[in-house]
């Protein structure tokens, strides 16, 4: 099989040669059709060193399964799947990878390769962050107010249709420029500010509520003086963002306010005993997809993956400015 892999942290990856992996207990091989890029992508990559720490990543993918482990339940060789993967594992830029079975699903019908790789990753961080971080609850919390700061971006896109298709809650989503707004509006947002300047004046100049939930897809250490004035009295507060400077957690107090943690590959990673949860959060985002009840988030493809389109891809993710997801075909086998 080839694999994309970076030897450093600048520059284009590397085409290498591996041994193709053999499926055992959950684990299957997929024969990767598409991929999507993702900000952790940027940020494993900057941690590479040298050549002997080289390393192959990507966590957004769809494709065939070509071989089962022997404790894969739900799953045969042929079927069409779409994931995120383990960050702990090698990633999905090459033709074939290895991914527990656990933390797939068969993919959405009506999509396209391309677009089915752009959903995984975001889609669960969303949901993980609006349903088992936030803990909002679609019949007690009905007509209660979320706050999404930077909705543009790929999880953003998918946390507004999830708040909108599955809850009652009154979505106020952020974003910077026209554009975006736009985007965000499209998906369902039922208003949306700017998040240039301050922020805080730009909510209350919208004469909009206290926030009970607020999910900061941004700069934590920037918004979170901002967040601390805008959240609710018993209100919960969301981050994927890590914060790059101490913090006063004891602002949070005098509104008994919380704080809580998202990230994807907490599951995976630590093979927590509800690891099976992201795949039935796969399954049932497949099912919304094929009911035309999300819109494919996929705005930029590359048509096949190669050194150079990925280099191009990870660029405009760099830039901060993208709407959606960037996806790229298959890498090729010679």
């Amino acid at each position: 099989m080839q694999a994309l892999q970076f030897q450093h942290a600048t520059g284009p990856a590397q085409r290498v040669q591996k041994e193709m992996p053999k499926a055992t207990g959950y684990d299957v091989v997929v024969s990767v059709e598409a991929v999507a890029v993702n900000p952790v992508d940027l940020k494993v990559k900057s941690t590479i060193q040298d050549a002997s720490n080289g390393k192959t990543i990507g966590w957004d993918a769809a494709g065939i399964i070509t071989d089962v482990g022997e404790q894969c339940q739900n799953f045969q060789v042929g079927d069409k799947v779409f994931y995120a993967g383990d960050i702990g594992r090698d990633g999905c830029y090459a033709t074939h990878q290895l991914v527990d079975s656990r933390i797939i699903a068969k993919a959405p019908k009506s999509l396209q390769p391309h677009q089915a790789a752009a959903l995984p990753l975001t889609a669960l961080t969303a949901w993980e962050s609006l349903f088992d971080r936030l803990k909002i609850d679609a019949e007690k919390d009905r007509d209660k107010t979320l706050l999404i700061i930077g909705a543009a971006g790929g999880v953003g896109s998918m946390a507004i249709q999830l708040a909108k298709q599955l809850t009652s809650l009154k979505v106020v989503a952020t974003a910077s420029r026209p554009e975006t707004q736009k985007w965000c509006k499209k998906l369902g947002a039922d208003v949306v500010i700017s998040h240039k300047g301050e922020l805080k004046d730009n909510y209350q100049a919208a004469n909009l509520p206290a926030a009970d939930y607020i999910l900061c897809l941004n700069d934590s250490d920037y918004y979170y003086p901002q967040m601390v004035e805008l959240i609710a009295p018993q209100g919960l507060i969301a981050l994927v963002v890590s914060f790059q400077q101490p913090v006063d957690l004891n602002l949070l107090k005098n509104k008994s306010a919380g704080l809580v943690w998202e990230f994807m590959f907490t599951r995976p990673n630590m093979k927590t005993a509800d690891i099976q949860q992201q795949g039935y959060i796969l399954q049932r985002i497949a099912e919304m997809a094929d009911l035309n009840q999300l819109q494919p988030v996929s705005q930029q493809h590359f048509d096949q993956l190669t050194p150079q389109t990925l280099d191009q891809a990870h660029h405009l993710l760099s830039l901060g400015q993208t709407i959606g997801k960037i996806t790229l075909g298959a890498l090729s086998d010679t």
